[in-house]
């Protein structure tokens, strides 16, 4: 992913309302969010990126979820790094407790390009970011990710946040709202652009939430919600990259235990 918001125990309904979008190269191969069939997989669900085996988004049937953006400065470069989506594929496939999963993975981190990485669970959220090497619980609130460490004041994210705090101010959540917010397409002015050390012209399109290039933009758009009673609602939306319109919307209901 490369943009997430979410709002964590602040409905009366629901424990976790999230929306993220990843923006990804529209030639890299990627499957649509479905129950993996691959041998001890079986209770994921996930999109996976067919070019290196991973995923950046995704859940399983205990209740656990994860999902990762990538942190951008191109000053950082790793020889033959791992693919950063082994990261959630691993903590949902494993009998790890988020805590004790970022604090096995923090020493061999290094080896990765930078992330940004989210693991949850019924008891709780974590943050780790191989950056600055610390894991952090979430408190309750509105928080966000881009290509920054958390709540990084983006404008984009900044956006992104302000539009979910609307979309949960109602008793009744809105689910095109949701997604509405994903798909604002507004970019920040020059004065406001962060300065993460690439061209001002990529900074300018990159700075949306829904983003559109030649040759890169928004692939699709994930919402995660789950109610207090341990049900969850997980429904993607994939994108025709030439138009911007929805190709496919795959929804999931599913009951954590």
């Amino acid at each position: 992913m490369c943009l997430i918001t979410f709002a964590y125990k602040v409905h009366s309904e629901y424990d976790l309302v999230l929306a993220a979008n990843r923006d990804e190269f529209y030639g890299r191969p990627t499957r649509r969010a479905q129950f993996w069939q691959e041998e001890n997989q079986e209770n994921i669900l996930a999109g996976k990126d067919l070019e290196a085996g991973g995923t950046w988004m995704g859940v399983e049937q205990t209740g656990k979820w994860a999902a990762l953006t990538n942190y951008r400065d191109p000053s950082i470069e790793r020889e033959n790094p791992p693919s950063r989506g082994e990261l959630v594929l691993n903590y949902l496939a494993e009998h790890r407790l988020p805590e004790n999963y970022l604090r096995h993975i923090s020493p061999g981190s290094s080896r990765y390009q930078g992330f940004n990485l989210l693991v949850g669970d019924a008891e709780g959220i974590f943050h780790f970011s191989n950056i600055n090497q610390e894991s952090t619980r979430i408190k309750p609130g509105f928080h966000g990710l881009s290509n920054a460490l958390m709540d990084t004041p983006w404008p984009k994210l900044e956006q992104a946040k302000n539009d979910l705090a609307k979309a949960v101010s109602h008793d009744d959540i809105d689910y095109e709202q949701l997604f509405s917010l994903l798909k604002n397409d507004h970019r920040a002015p020059d004065e406001e652009l962060p300065d993460t050390g690439i061209p001002k012209e990529w900074e300018r399109a990159v700075s949306s939430v829904f983003i559109k290039t030649e040759q890169y933009g928004t692939r699709s758009s994930t919402l995660l919600l789950i109610d207090k009673k341990g049900q969850a609602e997980f429904i993607e939306r994939r994108y025709d990259f030439t138009t911007s319109e929805v190709i496919e919307e795959n929804t999931f209901k599913l009951v954590f235990g």
